[in-house]
């Protein structure tokens, strides 16, 4: 490894300033924060409303929680957390295996800072697209629905 890529590195290794654990109940949480589902077969997904089995990733800044909110969802969708599920009839993720992750995650997305924000702004696109086009579905549904009301009402 060069002396640039090592100090590049190195740099990804101090900038590790977030934590995460698992939510408990009427907890008021300061910090910019996300959560993450920890059961089932879409673990390690980011959530921005809490549920019952999600683990709660906090940050110091909300540039911090963009970052790491865009890591997860990409390392999600990449399938990277399925090695690490546990459990033979809801499967899980804990929290050792999930750091891991997120580690090894960081440091390859830090050490190529600029295309991972190219990375990021193409996946902002494609969920924005992605809930376009359900809402548009939805708005599809609603019009056939509407036209056999009118059938029926005519009809009666």
């Amino acid at each position: 490894m060069c002396e640039a890529q090592r100090s590049k590195t190195l740099i990804a290794h101090a900038m590790h300033n977030f934590n995460i654990k698992s939510i408990s109940r009427g907890s008021e949480i300061q910090k910019p924060h996300f959560f993450i589902l920890n059961k089932g077969m879409n673990s390690g997904k980011p959530l921005q409303m809490p549920c019952p089995n999600c683990f709660v990733f906090t940050c110091e800044t909300e540039q911090e929680r963009e970052f790491y909110y865009w890591l997860i969802f990409g390392l999600w969708r990449s399938k990277s957390f399925l090695p690490y599920l546990r459990g033979s009839v809801i499967p899980f993720i804990i929290l050792r295996d999930f750091y891991t992750s997120i580690h090894a995650g960081s440091i390859e997305a830090k050490t190529n800072l600029e295309q991972f924000q190219k990375n990021i702004a193409v996946l902002k696109l494609l969920e924005l697209k992605e809930k376009q086009f359900h809402e548009n579905l939805r708005l599809i549904e609603d019009v056939r629905k509407s036209i056999f009301y009118r059938y029926r009402n005519k009809r009666g």
